[in-house]
């Protein structure tokens, strides 16, 4: 099993940033806040060796004041989890009138939700597992969905949260109150049919001539599945890239991860996360997730596939705000533009 895909460079086809003051939007109080600041400090020692002038902000309570204060040309929203994902940010930005960084509100409020998500995309011919919301307190009574199955929270990213209930799991049959799992933590879970297979992943980026899809990686974790410790943890999970699947199937992960971004109404970047089992062949391919504001840390997959596709990782971290810029009418090639606060 190879995939011959033949590696093509992402070429910048815009003019070069102007330097500009840029905020970094980082921390805040998710579950992800370690990885949001490995993220923004990655983003800001990047503009900074650019020559743009950075201010770095970790999210509170103040964020609106501090950011009057700072008066930024654009943010790079480096925030992963609720607030910074899931529009909150994004709607406080668009009332004041500040360009950002990544998909708006609207794309935000539907793709951190991913029964929302399957919503949106299904119809398009994405195809996405089954499944359905369940309230934890059913899980203790019954299981929703036959063995094996996958429980995570219906918004939550980087995995956080998610369980996989086996016919052979400690958590008990049915599962028990008291053993620790996402239903201790989150009141409502996405319950999903189990997908053996690959864990496949690929990165999406926008540009003047529309969204394209940059290779697909494989995850392969050293022991148990790809949750948050494994995506995080340095050394836990190999990264194939590009994946050695066939080419049939690496174009296909491709074309959906685009039509997701282009019918979610994403900007800036996103990654589209895939199971798929090959003994299904196509058949056996599934979209799990669109992640609209992807990790930026050293071991994180979009500047990864970048990479392999001849962007370097300042070059990555410009071009997203390149796109914000284009997308608002902000200052991008050293012409100071009417700034219209909306985005995505």
């Amino acid at each position: 099993m190879g995939n011959s895909e033949s590696r093509q460079t992402v070429t910048a086809s815009r003019p070069p940033l102007a330097k500009l003051h840029i905020a970094v939007l980082m921390g805040g109080w998710s579950n992800e806040r370690p990885v949001s600041l490995m993220s923004g400090e990655g983003v800001a020692e990047a503009l900074e060796e650019r020559g743009h002038k950075v201010t770095r902000i970790d999210m509170d309570h103040s964020v609106a004041a501090r950011l009057a204060e700072a008066a930024p040309d654009v943010v790079f929203n480096a925030l992963h989890g609720v607030p910074g994902e899931d529009g909150t940010v994004q709607g406080m930005l668009d009332l004041m009138g500040i360009p950002y960084t990544h998909s708006g509100l609207a794309t935000s409020v539907i793709a951190i939700d991913k029964e929302l998500t399957k919503q949106a995309l299904v119809p398009h011919g994405i195809p996405m597992p089954g499944g359905r919301v369940v309230h934890r307190d059913e899980l203790h009574a019954a299981d929703p969905l036959a063995r094996p199955y996958v429980l995570k929270p219906v918004n939550e990213g980087s995995s956080v949260g998610v369980a996989i209930v086996t016919a052979n799991s400690n958590y008990g049959n049915p599962i028990s109150r008291d053993v620790r799992g996402p239903w201790q933590e989150f009141e409502e879970l996405l319950a999903e049919p189990y997908i053996k297979g690959h864990e496949l992943t690929v990165a999406v980026i926008a540009g003047p001539d529309g969204p394209r899809a940059l290779t697909v990686t494989e995850l392969v974790p050293k022991s148990g599945f790809y949750d948050f410790d494994a995506k995080y943890t340095d050394g836990m999970t190999e990264h194939v890239c590009p994946a050695q699947i066939p080419e049939h199937i690496a174009d296909l992960c491709k074309s959906y991860a685009v039509q997701a971004h282009k019918a979610l109404g994403c900007a800036g970047t996103s990654r589209s996360d895939f199971r798929w089992d090959d003994e299904q062949g196509e058949q056996g391919l599934f979209l799990l997730e669109v992640n609209t504001q992807p990790g930026m840390t050293p071991l994180s997959l979009v500047p990864e596939q970048a990479k392999y596709c001849g962007m370097a990782y300042g070059e990555l971290v410009e071009a997203i705000i390149a796109d914000a810029l284009a997308r608002t009418g902000g200052k991008a090639d050293g012409a100071d533009g009417e700034r219209s606060g909306r985005n995505g």
